[in-house]
């Protein structure tokens, strides 16, 4: 039968998850029944927005259910059909589904989405896969940005803040990011074209550093940091300016009593500002077009998203971890060694 390596929770973390947080918990490779098919995982992305299913009574609940302790856990993979029970998959594709963080995952051809192989199959955990659609979601769908305006976004070096300040620039606006450390900051505007980058690990006031980099205010703050990141940003908003929060990940490992607040709520009232959370999937519909337009900016240079490949299905929970240490830069990605 042979072994399937799977990740199942351990225990609730406190805090950053660490080796307590999840047990490797081998079994049998599943068999495929009538219209499945048996994938081989070979990338297992590790995502942030993650966390909050960690806990018992995740914020969110519609979009967050909590994992059981003894669960497999994980997301969206990517991997090679080893068997079919399908006709539309035969042995050898790629294909993408939510396949979770082990070797071998049986899954329906009805949700699983087949990959292009000459596009390179981590491309479907990146660009077109759900960073590149909650970037476009967060920022096309909800934020609605028009040529000339200037766009903030926050923890701007990662997956989704690195795709949605491109998809910015092109579509004509100004685009200032914000990022921990001088490299990641060099980076979005060397290599990804960003107008302008603030570190925020050097700046004590985080309010003042944008403001010097936006004179003339900002139109959309795409944050994905959490409360205190949209509190000190918020003055900076112009009148009827748009506030996309996408991710909360600086709260993500605070109890709810100890995540800040926020106070510049009269801003919204003086200036007529609107903020709206994003759940990627509400925005379904959208997906033809947003993949489509991503992949031909990404065919033509426009477009790009930097990969950490790390090599080992035992390294997947420290991967993990390591996206809360801020050391991480766009999209981190284990490549496993199933055998």
């Amino acid at each position: 039968m042979g072994v399937n390596r799977r990740f199942v929770l351990a225990q609730r973390p406190e805090g950053v998850p660490d080796a307590r947080t999840f047990l490797r918990d081998d079994v049998a490779i599943p068999e495929p029944g009538e219209g499945e098919i048996l994938v081989r995982n070979v990338f297992i992305p590790v995502d942030p927005g993650m966390r909050p299913a960690l806990t018992a009574n995740p914020i969110g609940v519609d979009a967050f259910e909590a994992f059981p302790i003894g669960a497999l856990v994980g997301y969206m993979t990517v991997g090679a059909v080893i068997e079919s029970r399908d006709p539309a998959f035969k042995p050898g594709d790629w294909v993408t589904d939510m396949m979770m963080w082990q070797d071998y995952a049986v899954t329906s051809g009805k949700t699983a989405r087949k990959i292009d192989a000459a596009v390179g199959p981590t491309a479907a955990l990146g660009i077109l896969g759900i960073p590149g659609l909650s970037a476009w979601a967060g920022l096309v769908c909800l934020a609605a940005p028009q040529p000339g305006e200037t766009v903030v976004v926050t923890s701007a070096a990662g997956a989704v803040g690195s795709i949605a300040g491109q998809i910015a620039k092109n579509i004509g606006c100004r685009v200032v990011g914000v990022a921990g450390g001088a490299d990641k900051c060099a980076w979005l505007v060397s290599e990804l074209g960003f107008d302008a980058a603030v570190d925020y690990r050097a700046e004590p006031d985080i309010g003042a550093a944008v403001r010097r980099a936006c004179p003339e205010g900002v139109d959309i703050l795409f944050d994905n940091v959490g409360n205190a990141s949209i509190d000190a940003l918020m003055p900076l908003l112009r009148i009827n300016g748009r506030i996309t929060i996408c991710g909360q990940v600086a709260e993500y490992n605070l109890p709810l009593d100890q995540r800040p607040g926020i106070h510049n709520t009269g801003r919204f009232v003086s200036h007529r500002l609107s903020m709206r959370g994003l759940f990627v999937y509400d925005h379904a519909a959208h997906f033809p077009e947003a993949l489509a337009t991503m992949a031909g900016w990404a065919a033509k240079g426009r477009l790009t998203l930097k990969e950490t490949i790390i090599d080992g299905f035992d390294n997947i929970p420290a991967a993990f971890a390591s996206l809360f240490t801020g050391k991480a830069a766009g999209r981190t990605i284990v490549r496993i060694d199933a055998d």
